[in-house]
Order: structure tokens, then sequence, then C-alpha cells
């Protein structure tokens, strides 16, 4: 005789085996819009790719078992290798493989930037923690391009499809990974604050040789081939510095790994302590410059924490609908009970405004737009980083107890949230740019006010609130700083509703400019919206289409 105490019913699991690309409405028109149609093709086969069962499982294995200190071999000599799981391999030569790297830069073709950001966006939907050194690596293209001789060993490198995980110098290597090394533990965001130093070995100079000394607090993707790290000169202060693994004559360079970070999410990438014992390095941009240098590439940086956000929004909004249709609570599916249907149309609304504002910045970074680099960018990354952390939440709340299991995919994505909204510069660090590019740039402010107003049209709540931030902007600097998130979220929300009134269905448009922006009653909490006013049919099935 058999003991068997209930049945297995009404359960779910998450979705899997389905297109990331083809359900995407909304991805697709912005692909249209920025004349990047090309891509549409080779997006949609690697959204049909990560969407496998087999690729969740991939990134589930790399975040469970993740990066692994190996500071000594067994002889105790140091190696100060990080050892990881087959799986991040795989993720990451399935994202080198695409091209995404090197995209915005390999080419002028119209739309790559988008393109860029569409890619970017569905591989953020299945595993973020790679997402990391791609994301410096690539933005340190630029910066290289500018340094000739650096340019000449790692061009085609940087550019390469090709994944090469060996531990080699990097003239052995068919492509390389760069990371950054910015925070120090005294100083956090100030960066001016380092203390390490950096010493000539020669000449010194732009291109010249030296030591450096000291430590940094993060020091992200440790096995990447080179870091850019900013360190003090003594008669120069702060500076840039290319600090490659392996120095110049085939030795390991002096970078000492003191541990990894053990952190909240983000577990599939290595983050690290290390102290700097005389490393080799070379100085990138004049001397005394390395805060501009490094900001330069914090922008492309943040950037794309505004889409990798963006994209953890779309896979709880996917996997909470998904789910809602199926289950069942008090004689209905979750999916037709009204309050639910308020919670999901609520965040349908949430990841399409924040996709279309991270569309906008693409093609403000292929425009070489400085309105858009500078100040919408920094309020973006804010706003969007923050909501994030607050959306995957709520999703995980559709799933009940079953989301808060560590052994599910929606407390990934809770884990994962906040690590955007940090990095690169937390919350304030971010309102401060938005200050600080005001008063520098007032003519960009002003060209973003004028689009903005033509985006708007005869919209009365849109021009209401663009009134209310040009209000803002008119006060002295102490008192806009008092006011700097206000600022930035009004910024955020407003940019968001002119472009969705432009370019998206009116009735999503309506949806978010009456609940954001004209329901004095909305709130931060999911849901809190008059469903009475919003067509939550429609935004349910454009955000999913039933198939």
């Amino acid at each position: 005789m058999s003991w068997q105490t209930h049945e297995v019913s009404n359960q779910y699991d998450e979705l899997q085996d389905y297109s990331l690309f083809d359900t995407d409405v909304a991805l697709k028109e912005a692909l249209h819009r920025a004349g990047a149609d090309w891509a549409a093709p080779w997006l949609a086969d690697y959204g049909e790719r990560l969407g496998r069962a087999e690729t969740f499982e991939l990134a589930e294995q790399a975040n469970r078992c993740g990066p692994q200190l190996q500071a000594f071999d067994r002889r105790g000599r140091r190696v100060d290798r990080v050892d990881f799981h087959p799986s991040w391999h795989e993720l990451l030569a399935l994202y080198r493989a695409q091209g995404l790297v090197s995209l915005p830069f390999d080419s002028e073709r119209p739309g790559r930037w988008t393109a860029f950001l569409a890619g970017f966006y569905l591989h953020g939907q299945v595993e973020a923690g790679t997402l990391c050194p791609a994301t410096m690596t690539q933005a340190a293209i630029p910066l290289l391009r500018r340094e000739p001789a650096l340019w000449a060993q790692l061009g085609d490198k940087l550019l390469c499809r090709a994944y090469d995980a060996r531990d080699l110098p990097a003239e052995r290597k068919a492509s390389v990974w760069l990371g950054m090394g910015m925070t120090e533990k005294q100083g956090g965001s100030d960066v001016r604050a380092n203390a390490t130093a950096a010493t000539p070995l020669g000449a010194g100079g732009r291109g010249g040789e030296y030591a450096l000394r000291g430590h940094k607090w993060f020091y992200s993707a440790p096995m990447s081939d080179a870091h850019l790290v900013v360190a003090q000169l003594r008669d120069g202060g702060p500076s840039c510095f290319y600090v490659p693994r392996w120095r110049p004559d085939g030795s390991r360079n002096a970078v000492a790994i003191q541990r990894l970070k053990d952190k909240v999410g983000n577990r599939s990438n290595s983050s690290s302590e290390v102290e700097f014992q005389d490393a080799w390095g070379v100085l990138i941009g004049d001397p005394g410059r390395g805060i501009p240098t490094i900001i330069e590439m914090a922008a492309y940086t943040r950037l794309n924490c505004v889409i990798g956000s963006a994209a953890l929004i779309r896979q709880g909004l996917v996997q909470s609908i998904a789910y809602a249709r199926r289950r069942a609570a008090f004689g209905k599916r979750l999916a037709e009970q009204p309050l639910m249907r308020a919670v999901l149309a609520d965040l349908a609304l949430e990841s399409e405004a924040a996709l279309r504002l991270a569309a906008r910045l693409a093609e403000g970074f292929e425009n070489d737009e400085p309105a858009w680099k500078r100040i919408v960018a920094p309020a973006a990354k804010f706003w969007v980083c923050k909501r994030a952390v607050e959306l995957a939440g709520e999703a995980m709340e559709v799933f009940g107890g079953n989301g808060y299991v560590d052994a599910g995919p929606m407390a990934r994505l809770f884990r994962e949230a906040p690590v955007n909204s940090i990095w690169e510069g937390s919350g304030n660090v971010m309102c401060l740019d938005v200050m600080r590019a005001l008063q520098r740039e007032p003519e960009a402010w002003q060209r973003l006010l004028d689009e903005l107003a033509g985006l708007a049209g005869d919209d009365r709540r849109l021009r209401a609130a663009l009134a209310d931030l040009q209000a803002m902007a008119a006060l002295s600097a102490p008192e806009l700083e008092a006011l700097g998130r206000r600022f930035a979220q009004q910024l955020a929300l407003t940019v968001q509703g002119c472009l969705l009134r432009a370019c998206a269905p009116a009735a999503v448009a309506d949806g978010f400019i009456a609940s954001r922006l004209a329901d004095g009653h909305w709130g931060r909490v999911a849901g809190a919206l008059d469903a009475r006013t919003v067509d939550v049919g429609y935004l349910l099935e454009r955000a999913l289409p039933v198939g």
C-alpha cells in the first residue's frame, strides 16, 4: 500500500521555452523606429535561444555555483585565479558571439545602439551577472581608441566575437575583457579621496609606465585581462591607468586578490578586493585627468544599468502575467481577478515606459546628444533602477510564497535588482549629476525642454509637468539640490510620458500619464492606479500575447 496524502494541482512552473523577442511588441517597435529592422532576424534567433529551458538552467547553475577564489596553487605559489562554473563561460560566450560587446562602435549603421540595447535587454532577462564584464569591456573601447599604442595591441581583440577564457597575456588571446577599479574603502563614490599611488618608472606622462601601490575595495571582474584604474600621481592628482593581468615580460602583474565579495545578488559574477603591490600600469589620458576619463567610461556603463533594470522589470512582468493566467484562486484565475489585473497592468505600464526611456537614451548616445547623455541618463538611472527594486518584489509577490523560495528565478530577480541602483553611482550621486549638468549645460537643458514640449503636444498634463520642471530648475543651486530626488523623479516620469505620447499606442500613453502625472493619489505601490481609466485587457495582451 502506498501512502499519498495529496495530489499536486494548480501549481505551475515559470515560463520557459518561449521567444523573448517575438513576444515583445514594444521592443520590436523601438527597433523599427530607430531604423534597426536589419537586426530583427538576428535578435529573433537570439531571443529564441535565450528563452529555452536549458538557457534558464545555465543561468540557475551560474548563480547557484558562483565563482571561487584560488589565491594559491598546491605548492603555495600566488596565482590569484577565480574559477567559474562552466555555465558562466557558456553564457558569456553566447553573449560575445552576438557581437554585442562591439556593436555600437564597429560601424556607422543607423540604429546600431538600439540593436545593441535589444540584445543586452534580452540577455539581461535571463542572466544579468555576465553583463558586468561585457558592459565594462564595451565602455572601455572609446577610451582605448584614443591611445594608439594600446589600441594597436588590443583593438582587434576587443572587437572579436570569439570567447577566450584562457588566463594568458592579452597578446596570446583571441579576445579580451576589461574591468574597472575605482572604489576604495575611505571614499566610496568620492573618487578624489582615492589613496592608491602611482609612481613613474621612467619619464612618465601619457602612455608612460607606472608602479601602482594601494588597494581597491570593489574591483569588478578580477579575471578580466586588464582594468582601468584610478590612482594618485604625487604632483598630478587622480589619473587613469591601464593595468593588465600580465606584465609585458610575461609575468603575472602584482595585483593580489584579497577576497571575493559575498554579495546580495549578482552572484554569478565575481567582485573582489585587491591590493596593488607595485603593479605595472600605463597612464591613459593626461595626468590629473583620471576622473573625467573614468566618468566618460561610466556614462556608458550607466546606460547599461538602465537597460539592465528595464530587462529585470520586463522579465518580472512576463513571468507574472504567464503565471497569473494559469493559477486559480477564489474560483477564478488570478489574471481574471480585478485587483490582480490592476497590478499586472501597472507593471506593464512601468515596463514599457522603462524600455521607451532606455531606447531614447540609446539614440542619444548614437547621435551624441548632450541633453540625453548628461541630463536624462543620470535621472533615468536613478529612477528606473530604483523602480526595478520595488517591482521585482511585486513580481515575486504574484507567486506568493513560492516566489520567495530561493530555488526559483523570481528570488534571483529580486536579489539582482539593487546592484544597478548602487553600481556606478547610487541615487544621490545620480541626482547630483543631474543638477551639475543643468548648471553646466543650460543650452542642452533648453533643447531638451523644447524637444519634450514638441513630444507633449497639447496634452495639458504633460505641459503641467514640464512647467513644474522648469520652475524647479529656476531655483538657486542649494534649493534645487535639496529637491534633487524630486526633480530627478519628475524628469524621468515626464520624459517617459512624453515618449509614450509620441511613440506608444494611446492606451499605453493615456494609462501611464493618467496614473503617473495626473492622478494625485498614485503612489509607488504597483496597482494603486484607477483601473477604471485604463484599458487593462489591452495592456496585458500587448505585454505578453496569448499564444
